[in-house]
């Protein structure tokens, strides 16, 4: 008889997303005549860039025409693209050679499918709160996951420290859920923890666009990280490729463990598991990296800034402790008057009709703590920020 992946029965009972839709739809289905104020899920609700459309409809007029078909694209990434990118890195003093760029469908995929490269004996060790599918996916394969808290102390951003013992490392800056980034000095420290336990950075840098501080967008910006880092990149929140799915991995040719080269190894994984991204998403995806394209994306993403200081206006008026928002597209508020995140999530939903993320979802840790996205419509976020205020100052 087959024998099923028993490490299935592990992962917890819903995940966290799911149970927010869940509960939602039943509000409405009981009050069909009220308006909900989404801020939960980190969801664009801009279009994409004039920039990026063009591209696409050139790519579908391309291939109308024998002489300009694209049949099955390279499984590693379009050269074009990969050139492009690796370009963007070198903007900001970082060399990348093009062939240490992947193209892939989404940071979500990526994150999941790079594991393929490790044992599954290798711990893990996740920073809480986390976001949710770091957890689920190591948990799928069955590998030991070491929690490492943070929390107002630390501002939510944990370093290293003695007699922390782990294999795989997950960094995400600027942080989902929490907003916080790490500076220079932090992540050189987590490098050189890396580097000399012989460990593996992985990390996430889904929201590099939105930092707006003296703050490092890529890991290797940092000295030594070729030898211990991969990135793992998106155009879901930079450009609002949730709905057309493509981003970006990075695995430099100097990271090696046991003889073997992790880059070598993800283009025989990727050549065997995959048949790559379609033509038409990747001239997309280079166009949001010309100059107008640029513009115009950064013209979104201020707009997603200004709810975010509709947002935090509205707590500071109401003293309540916040993180995140001004490097990142998520809020992370302590729940007042000591209420748990479900507790709060129940009442902002019946009484105000605003939907956010309970922080429970993202880790024990985050119990008493809520996200709020600011991918929402403006007029949307202005008047959930009116209510937030109308019904905690009451």
């Amino acid at each position: 008889m087959l024998t099923p992946n028993l490490s299935y029965a592990n992962l917890k009972e819903s995940y966290l997303f799911y149970h927010i839709a869940q509960k939602t739809k039943a509000y409405l289905e009981a009050n069909p005549d009220k308006h909900l104020y989404r801020m939960g899920i980190g969801d664009v609700s801009l279009p994409l860039a004039p920039a990026v459309i063009t591209a696409l409809h050139e790519a579908v007029d391309d291939q109308s025409e024998k002489a300009r078909f694209h049949g099955y694209m390279p499984e590693c990434g379009a050269p074009f693209l990969r050139e492009t990118i690796a370009e963007y890195y070198q903007k900001r003093g970082v060399s990348l050679a093009s062939d240490e760029v992947f193209v892939s469908s989404g940071a979500s995929d990526e994150l999941g499918d790079l594991l393929d490269l490790f044992d599954k004996s290798n711990r893990a060790l996740i920073m809480e709160p986390a976001y949710p599918a770091y957890v689920d996916a190591n948990t799928m394969v069955g590998r030991e996951i070491v929690h490492l808290p943070s929390g107002p102390d630390d501002h939510f951003l944990p370093l290293p420290k003695e007699g922390l013992e782990a294999d795989l490392i997950y960094l995400c800056s600027p942080n989902n859920p929490t907003g916080a980034a790490y500076n220079r000095e932090q992540l050189s420290q987590w490098v050189a923890w890396a580097n000399a336990r012989g460990a593996v950075i992985l990390f996430d840098a889904a929201y590099e666009a939105f930092i707006e501080e003296d703050l490092p967008h890529s890991i290797f910006e940092i000295p030594g990280a070729r030898t211990c880092a991969i990135e793992i990149c998106s155009l879901s929140k930079t450009a609002g490729f949730t709905g057309t799915r493509l981003g970006y991995t990075v695995i430099p040719m100097d990271l090696e463990r046991n003889g073997m080269n992790l880059n070598a190894m993800w283009v025989r994984n990727r050549t065997t598991k995959t048949n790559g991204i379609s033509y038409i998403l990747q001239r997309g995806g280079a166009a949001v990296f010309t100059e107008e394209g640029q513009r115009q994306i950064h013209d979104n993403i201020r707009i997603y800034k200004e709810n975010a200081r509709v947002l935090m206006a509205a707590l500071d008026e109401l003293d309540i402790r916040y993180w995140g928002g001004k490097n990142a597209p998520y809020i992370w508020m302590q729940c007042p008057d000591g209420m748990g995140s479900w507790e709060f999530f129940d009442k902002l939903l019946n009484e105000i009709q605003v939907v956010g993320t309970p922080g429970e979802g993202f880790g024990a840790c985050g119990e008493g703590f809520f996200r709020f996205s600011t991918f929402g419509d403006p007029t949307d976020t202005r008047e959930a920020a009116s209510r937030l205020l109308t019904l905690l100052k009451r």
